[in-house]
């Protein structure tokens, strides 16, 4: 068989399967396009940046400066620098309060990174339901058939049609489904293996801010760049 005979017994495959091959369809698209887009979106530097986490290291070797640190973590965005960052501003506070400040943006940042993941797991869940629903209409509509036959026609073969044809939603559900939930599993394999490194960076600033527990609570306004005179508490250098 010649490609282009292929492409057409595709097409007439395509087209015996029912108005519910264009919802597969769509899905399918769904899935290649958060596919691609979080495929870039989870690139290692988008949780920890190479730069930002060289540069907090050598913080650490010397005198930790969290007003330093944090302009850091602004000169690189990233799922680190913000969680960081959100650490940085309990500096002085008591440690279950830092550390619950590093866990609500670590789930705030979970939730962003998801948010395109979901259309994809959406689309494991929705085909096959779709292609089962394609399927059982197929079969509704090849019983009817084969049972209103006229008398000496060929009932087994009409029958054998009508469920080969109803199959092909089927088939086309499952088609989109699998490699959706492969894709699925593999993004968030790449999520956990990005917030692993995260963990790794804010194991490390976190024990040079328990030396400021107690010693005054710094604004955002003051890690920034200082408060206006007579304001808060002077930051740490």
């Amino acid at each position: 068989m010649s490609g282009l005979d292929r492409v057409q017994t595709l097409w007439q495959l395509f087209l015996a399967g029912g108005l519910l091959m264009w919802p597969i369809v769509v899905m399918s698209l769904v899935v290649v396009t958060f596919g691609i887009e979080r495929l870039f979106a989870l690139r290692q530097r988008k949780f920890v940046p190479p730069e930002l986490a060289r540069e907090l290291a050598d913080l650490e070797d010397g005198r930790f400066a969290p007003r330093l640190a944090y302009r850091l973590c602004t000169d690189h965005p990233s799922v680190a620098g913000r969680v960081v960052q959100a650490l940085l501003e309990k500096t002085g506070r008591p440690l279950p309060e830092m550390e619950r400040a590093i866990e609500v943006e670590k789930e705030r940042e979970a939730s962003r990174l998801y948010a395109n993941v979901r259309p994809i797991t959406l689309a494991v869940t929705v085909t096959p339901l779709l292609g089962l629903l394609g399927t059982v209409q197929g079969m509704i509509i090849a019983f009817y058939t084969t049972a209103n036959l006229e008398a000496g026609a060929n009932r087994a073969a009409e029958l054998a049609q009508g469920i080969y044809v109803a199959l092909i939603t089927t088939f086309a559900g499952l088609c989109v489904a699998i490699p959706a939930a492969m894709i699925a599993h593999f993004l968030e394999g790449r999520i956990l293996k990005g917030f692993r490194a995260v963990d790794e960076v804010v194991d490390g600033v976190l024990p040079h801010l328990e030396r400021f527990e107690g010693k005054g609570r710094v604004t955002p306004a003051q890690l920034a760049g200082g408060p206006p005179a007579g304001r808060g508490p002077p930051p740490p250098a």
